[in-house]
């Protein structure tokens, strides 16, 4: 069905901005059982190895949170090689240790969405249960430390990310509600992508860039706005970039328990 001369080991998904560090661009259009994904996938060079991009969101920032074919993008990166999968996003702070431009590495998420998003590739007639216990993987989140470090980027190793629906913030009441459970990020892009990813067996990883704190109540700052948001994201577009290539250049392939999921997972 697809016809693809390139194949990436690495995927990420990310916004328009990241199409500028990949070097040697092919774009290829990747045909999937579960629809079109939101653009093109690009494959290219960093550090000598293939890696390949998709905006999740499209290359105009035209499809919302909840519109996104999480299934047909996953899927796609799966069909062209990749077995460890980076998901870098805005996210609003939830607790006030986590500040504007610092970045989380989420080991854990809670699922607050509803509705139209289709969250999973077994839907029959075979019963298929996949763990979602550990769905970041905890070998390439220890890369992605290890990475900051070296960057002397200000972050926090682990954190909860709550994700909502979107495509609007947070009432007070539910911010309020979400800080008081100890939940440290909030997002409206991190399920269902991530677990599709477990689905697929692939290693997915979460790079957090913190834009703002939610709903103004932790900090005593205005509510959140979409202007504000991206502002603090363009300031730090250049640390999240600087961390992917320096995760990618020290990146070596290894086996891992998020490979074998499905393994485990059929009744």
């Amino acid at each position: 069905m697809n016809n693809i001369k390139e194949k990436a080991t690495i995927g990420i998904f990310g916004g328009s901005g990241f199409y500028s560090f990949l070097g040697d661009v092919k774009e290829y259009t990747v045909e999937t059982p579960y629809g079109k994904t939101s653009d093109k996938i690009a494959i290219g060079k960093i550090a000598g190895k293939n890696v390949a991009f998709m905006p999740r969101h499209g290359r105009d920032h035209s499809i919302t949170p909840g519109d996104v074919n999480y299934r047909a993008n996953v899927w796609a990166m799966k069909e062209i090689g990749c077995k460890y999968l980076i998901s870098p996003c805005a996210a609003g702070s939830l607790q006030k240790e986590i500040k504007p431009g610092d970045i989380v590495f989420c080991d854990q998420f809670v699922d607050w969405t509803f509705g139209r998003r289709k969250d999973t590739f077994f839907e029959g007639p075979i019963v298929t249960h996949v763990s979602a216990a550990e769905t970041y993987c905890p070998n390439l989140r220890k890369l992605a430390i290890q990475s900051a470090e070296k960057l002397g980027l200000s972050f926090h190793k682990t954190g909860t990310v709550v994700v909502i629906n979107g495509p609007r913030f947070s009432t007070k009441a539910e911010s309020k509600f979400f800080t008081s459970q100890g939940w440290g990020v909030i997002n409206m892009t991190q399920y269902p992508e991530s677990y599709l990813a477990k689905e697929m067996d692939m290693c997915p990883l979460n790079i957090s860039l913190i834009t703002d704190y939610d709903a103004g109540l932790v900090s005593d700052t205005e509510p959140v706005s979409h202007g504000a948001v991206m502002e603090v994201f363009k300031n730090n577009i250049e640390n999240l970039k600087a961390l992917l290539i320096q995760i990618i250049t020290d990146f070596e392939e290894y086996d891992c328990a998020c490979h074998k999921t499905f393994e485990n997972s059929r009744v």
